[in-house]
């Protein structure tokens, strides 16, 4: 399972629209929310090419890009959630957002869409 911490999301969160970045850029992004040093994104940024999350390539300034997608990465925390919180019961999630008032209109009007083309 694909496990980011809460700094590596905000990291990959540069990332991820980007076709990639040299280390100066995501500094540049990272420093109004973070106020991290480039020696900290620096660290950072080894640490997940490590992990297989970011990867860097030959060039001159060396240029900094996420190696696993967005929605990858979302799978795998939601795969989490639910065997963690929710006893492996996606249903148990779904129940707890419809019961918590935290789904607005538009999000109900597309789950209940969602939930009818299952029937079929």
């Amino acid at each position: 399972m694909l496990r980011l911490t809460d700094s590596e999301w905000k990291v990959m969160e540069v990332l991820w629209p980007s076709e990639g970045l040299p280390l100066g850029a995501i500094v540049d992004a990272l420093i109004p929310e973070t106020g991290w040093s480039r020696t900290t994104v620096h660290t950072y940024l080894t640490r997940m090419t490590a992990k297989g999350l970011v990867h860097t390539g030959a060039e001159s300034p060396r240029r900094y890009r996420a190696a696993v997608s967005r929605e990858v990465c979302a799978d795998s925390q939601r795969r989490e959630l639910v065997e963690r919180a929710y006893q492996g019961s996606a249903g148990r999630l779904v129940a707890a957002f419809v019961k918590d008032g935290s789904l607005n209109p538009e999000e109900r009007d597309e789950l209940r869409r969602l939930l009818d083309e299952m029937e079929v």
